[in-house]
């Protein structure tokens, strides 16, 4: 197991910073000084804020790979922020400012971790069902994985030497394999094969050995190995091409909107899944989807509105259901569609309104 510290007071929480930012002064070489550390060193609040701007997105992301929600990431990246700024006058700047941050907000993550478990999708709970559950009620005490808007991701690698590309580290699969791991292991996975640390620079950011690091992380790619596919969907939608992806997302929503089963079904593959989270039911293969679909999302033809997005680096829609005491279409769930070749093989519907407006997705259409 990796060693870590944890913070249950605000004493313990400056002994931590103080801690991280004494270790990583001591493993890199002397720079020159960033008039804007400096400043921010002395307790100016705004240039702090410059020099974390340009690395916020990125360590929003770290926290959500390791939280799988993004109402967690924006707690624990403004918990590790506040952390930092109260630590800052202690950090010597001799070492990265970034490499810093991310001690500090993967720390915070590792806390949060061990007090809230993980993560979860339906196929986690149980095994799919055979015919349509219409009275399926939403399981409240469950801690679901969330969709992720990734629009501000860049393209290629976050970091040299990285496995992962940007939007493949927040693909749904690989999120939700690393919601099986241990918090030790996810973290040292993530920052060595989609941040591109070291072994060692790991090392130290965790306060344990390179040996216990290495062992963590075979651990972990066994494990992610094995619930991955092989193929990720960055590839498959470079080779699909951004033409055929839209004319597959608008014939998806179409399907439903005109409540067209045989338009739908031509789009799915065989063993397609359809999960809805907070729902516990799920559904896996043609004959229990389309029994699903036909049952319930298409019965009303006419009902469905939808907006073209993207989430974990794939497409999506925001599904709005018609609502006649609204006499509008009110936010019902943003749907992340997972392809193979040019068919869809998994939808998973995040329920509930409260996804929509970090896709920047009105909450209503007329």
């Amino acid at each position: 197991m990796l060693g870590r510290s944890k913070d249950s007071s605000r004493g313990a929480e400056s002994s931590l910073v103080s801690e991280i930012s004494s270790r990583a002064a001591g493993t890199a070489a002397e720079g020159a000084e960033d008039p804007a550390l400096a400043r921010a060193r002395d307790g100016d609040d705004a240039a702090f804020a410059r020099l974390v701007e340009p690395l916020r997105r990125e360590l929003h992301a770290h926290c959500y790979r390791m939280l799988g929600s993004a109402h967690d990431a924006d707690d624990a990246l403004q918990d590790a922020l506040l952390r930092a700024w109260r630590g800052i006058a202690r950090f010597e700047g001799r070492s990265s400012l970034r490499s810093w941050l991310y001690t500090v907000a993967t720390r915070t993550c590792l806390d949060l971790i061990e007090n809230r478990g993980r993560r979860a999708l339906p196929v986690d709970l149980g095994p799919s069902s055979d015919r349509a559950v219409v009275s399926d009620t939403p399981l409240t005490d469950v801690a679901w994985l969330s969709p992720y808007p990734d629009a501000g991701l860049g393209d290629g690698p976050a970091g040299p030497d990285t496995r992962y590309e940007q939007r493949e580290a927040v693909e749904l699969a690989f999120v939700a394999a690393l919601q099986h791991l241990p918090g030790n292991q996810r973290a040292a996975l993530l920052l060595f094969e989609v941040l591109g640390f070291s072994a060692a620079e790991i090392a130290t950011m965790m306060d344990t050995s390179t040996a216990s690091v290495n062992s963590a992380m075979a651990r972990a790619r066994k494990v992610v190995a094995e619930k991955v596919p092989s193929h990720s969907q960055q590839q498959t939608l470079r080779k699909i091409g951004d033409a055929r992806l839209r004319e597959i997302v608008t014939g998806y929503s179409s399907a439903l909107e005109r409540g067209d089963a045989d338009a739908l079904v031509a789009l799915l593959t065989e063993d397609v899944t359809w999960s809805m989270p907070p729902m516990a039911h799920w559904y896996r293969g043609l004959d229990a989807v389309t029994d699903f679909a036909v049952r319930v999302p298409l019965t009303g033809c006419g009902a469905w509105r939808h907006i073209a997005t993207s989430a974990n680096g794939q497409p999506a829609v925001g599904c709005y259901l018609w609502d006649d005491d609204a006499g509008a279409y009110p936010a019902w769930a943003v749907n992340v569609l997972t392809l193979r070749g040019e068919q869809i093989c998994e939808i998973t519907s995040f329920v509930g309104a409260q996804y929509f407006p970090p896709f920047g997705l009105p909450a209503r259409l007329p």
